[in-house]
């Protein structure tokens, strides 16, 4: 499904230019993704795993890959409403069916498939050594991809260094030039119930949003999950949209509207949010839903730890995490910056519910979350 119909000149230069790192496991497609955006004006990112995740799977759709295509196709024209002059995308395809390019109508689209040789690749996954990440099941991908017969682009990152492979992406995608924003599409009326969890940086909003929206799924809820920071990042100055929450709440109204379709009427969403007017964006965007907004509160001492546990690697590995590996001065000004913010919230009351974390587990916060929302 790589192939495209032809356009003529003035359809190609309306359509906003995607580029999409993928491969198996291991050949350096986030990475390398992350910095090119991260040093490309104008550009936005997202890792095509935060927009599908939607669970159960529906069983026409294994591995969600077109669950994923559908919304980044709209989070596609988001992008361009938002300014960007780009999109970048990594992670994952079909490898027997490639990329669904029927739900991408706005977009540009040039792929990129890394690749590694087998022994090098082995010993990559091994030194990461990701929890759950499953080392035989990766190898054997990558040589289903190897093999595949699709007419992606390659590149080969054997015997090369992030370095490296990013100087050769930037040889074959040269800057895409400046573009005027587009109008903002309607976004879709979806009903259902949205549980949002705020509160400063690292009170626990991704922990525990995960683990409630597992229950959910558990009691036999088909329900979404989305981490607000995943689908919003857009590296352009901005003063009439800081912290891209219009592009975050476009973007979630897509999200939703497409797990919706597959069943879900039940989404748990993490992420900030500041004040009364950020808040309205998403609840103007999700305006046929029920949006239940619970503030998580933390005190300074269990801030400091949570922060210093993040330093040395705790959670997930995610695109734009700025406390992974980061130095402990670094840590102590990003502590300062986490107590001054949980203060703020706790002065303006943002929040229809307030949850203190202190000294709690996370299942003691978790049972108190569903007891109330109902789930």
């Amino acid at each position: 499904m790589g192939g495209r119909g032809v356009r003529d000149a003035s359809t190609v230069r309306d359509l906003l230019p995607v580029l999409w790192l993928c491969g198996p496991s291991g050949v350096g497609k986030s990475t390398v993704a992350w910095e090119l955006f991260t040093g490309l004006p104008g550009s936005g990112h997202v890792d095509i795993d935060q927009l599908g995740m939607c669970f159960p799977e529906i069983p026409s759709d294994p591995g969600r890959t077109v669950l994923e295509a559908r919304i980044l196709g709209d989070a596609v024209a988001n992008f361009a409403a938002a300014g960007a002059n780009c999109l970048i995308v990594s992670g994952y395809i079909d490898s027997r069916r490639g990329i669904h390019t029927e739900h991408l109508r706005q977009a540009e689209l040039t792929v990129l498939r890394m690749r590694c040789d087998q022994p090098e690749l082995r010993r990559r996954l091994e030194v990461r050594a990701r929890p759950g990440e499953q080392v035989d099941l990766a190898l054997r991908e990558a040589e289903v991809l190897d093999h595949s017969g699709l007419t992606y682009s390659v590149l080969d990152t054997t015997g090369r260094t992030a370095a490296e492979v990013l100087e050769a992406v930037r040889d074959r995608w040269p800057s895409p030039p400046a573009r005027q924003p587009r109008g903002w599409p309607h976004p879709p009326r979806t009903p259902g119930e949205v549980l949002w969890l705020c509160g400063a940086t690292a009170v626990g909003k991704s922990t525990i949003g995960w683990e409630v929206a597992e229950r959910s799924r558990r009691a036999g809820h088909p329900t979404g999950f989305v981490d607000l920071q995943q689908i919003g990042f857009l590296n352009a100055a901005d003063a009439r949209d800081t912290g891209s929450h219009r592009l975050k709440a476009a973007n979630l109204a897509a999200a939703w509207a497409a797990f919706h379709q597959q069943g879900a009427r039940r989404l748990v969403v993490v992420g900030p949010v500041e004040h009364s007017g950020q808040i309205r964006l998403y609840t103007e965007a999700l305006s046929a839903a029920t949006v239940m907004l619970y503030r998580l509160h933390a005190g300074r001492d269990q801030l400091a730890e949570r922060i210093r546990c993040r330093g040395l690697g705790g959670g997930p590995p995610i695109a734009g995490d700025e406390l992974r590996g980061q130095p402990a001065a670094v840590l102590v000004q990003a502590h300062e910056a986490a107590a001054v913010q949980a203060a703020a919230l706790e002065h303006a009351s943002i929040g229809d519910v307030r949850i203190g974390t202190d000294g709690r587990s996370v299942v003691d916060v978790v049972n108190e979350i569903t007891r109330r929302v109902g789930w």
